[in-house]
């Protein structure tokens, strides 16, 4: 009987990737132009967490760095640009700002894909070292 072992990456501090190997991530230099939103985030997302090597380890990171370029000429399909609303609350009382994908391209057009990539991850202290090699 042959005694094979499942592969597990080790876990790394944001300063301890591994420079050389199968497993030193990789920057990969994205243009968004005429990209649809969603879609363009999904492959994004998949890279930043690691799904696409076959070193692949939930607990850790092994994704690699992304450069997005063009950000604020990405598309949506239909009515998204005058239906599709971003919320941010503030804490307070009252305090919900609501804004259009149009006003979020027109004011902060890198923060449409930014919030479509996160919306793909998993919401942990991983997820934010990891939204971090994010570069828009």
């Amino acid at each position: 009987m042959i005694n094979q072992k499942t592969y597990q990456a080790k876990q790394y501090g944001p300063h301890l990737f591994e420079t050389q190997g199968p497993n030193a991530p990789r920057w990969y230099v994205v243009d968004a132009k005429d990209q649809v939103v969603g879609r363009l985030a999904t492959l994004l997302a998949r890279v930043l967490i690691g799904k696409h090597k076959p070193t692949f380890t939930r607990h850790a990171d092994t994704g690699d760095f992304i450069i997005v370029l063009n950000a604020e000429q990405v598309v949506f399909t239909r009515n998204k640009w005058r239906d599709k609303l971003y919320r941010d609350h503030s804490g307070y009382v009252g305090g919900l700002k609501t804004k259009t994908a149009r006003e979020m391209l027109a004011r902060h057009p890198e923060e449409i894909l930014r919030r479509a990539v996160w919306g793909m991850t998993n919401k942990s202290s991983l997820a934010r070292h990891q939204m971090k090699k994010l570069k828009i």
